[in-house]
């Protein structure tokens, strides 16, 4: 297992829409991310900054490659184009937090 976080900016005026369609998470997306193999999957806000940490099964690249294949999450992506300000850099790599420490 891998830990992994990451940023990304949400637009001001976005802020409730963006509480309110996870608070409606479609089922078959929450089924997709477990069966891809993340787990402990947490987003956190501070104003227009969303942080999410998840725990990768059996590491982040097999995870994020399994979601990423997936129908569900590429139309969750699409419905969120007017929410997030920027979820990827240039070159479409998400922006990565690196881990410092941790405790157990």
């Amino acid at each position: 297992m891998q830990r992994a976080c990451f940023t990304f900016e949400i637009y001001p005026d976005k802020i409730e829409e963006y509480k309110k369609r996870h608070d409606e998470i479609w089922p078959e997306l929450v089924d997709a991310i477990k069966k891809a193999g993340l787990a402990n999957y947490t987003l956190f806000r501070r104003g227009t900054q969303v942080i999410a940490y998840v725990e990768c099964h059996p590491n982040i690249e097999t995870a994020f490659r399994k979601i990423g294949a997936t129908d569900v999450n590429a139309r969750w992506s699409e419905w969120f184009e007017d929410v997030i300000v920027s979820l990827t850099d240039e070159d479409g790599n998400l922006y990565w937090a690196e881990e410092v420490w941790h405790l157990d």
